[in-house]
């Protein structure tokens, strides 16, 4: 038995959870996310629809013969180096292996690559002891700044 099942602070918990990380364009958050949703509502406590999305990097590869971009681009020549941008899309799902495979099987469907990038860990979460009429004067509804400003 994991000593984080047995942790408890007064302000709440860890419990186990699989975390997907995904390489994919940044205009294709919103169609994975859309995908998985379908088949897993994303919780983190009581919001639904949870995921990080990190700032844009790059992916790099040199396809081989038989890729799906020696295939399908005209003139591209295997092992030459293709650069595109890239976020990486994390969520967390319960670990259970029937969810994990709907998760997969859609975020599979929704993405652009036949071979997605995707790692899997096995993570712990934390959920709080949660009161949204909590007094403590950090939390965004006391602290006189509110809400940051949402991005588009």
């Amino acid at each position: 038995m994991s000593t984080l099942k047995r942790y408890k602070a007064k302000s709440g918990y860890f419990v186990p959870v699989w975390t997907l990380e995904v390489q994919t364009l940044p205009e294709d958050t919103d169609r994975i996310l859309d995908a998985i949703m379908k088949v897993h509502p994303l919780s983190y406590g009581r919001y639904q629809r949870n995921a990080s999305i990190s700032a844009i990097g790059c992916e790099t590869s040199q396809p081989t013969e038989g890729s799906t971009t020696t295939t399908h681009v005209d003139g591209f020549s295997e092992g030459g180096t293709e650069t595109y941008p890239m976020v990486e899309l994390k969520v967390s799902i319960d670990r259970d292996p029937k969810v994990l495979e709907a998760v997969m099987d859609a975020t599979h469907y929704a993405h652009h690559y036949e071979e997605p990038v995707i790692f899997l860990r096995e993570d712990w979460v934390s959920r709080a002891a949660y009161s949204p009429n909590n007094d403590n004067p950090n939390r965004w509804w006391n602290n006189g700044r509110g809400l940051p400003d949402q991005m588009s």
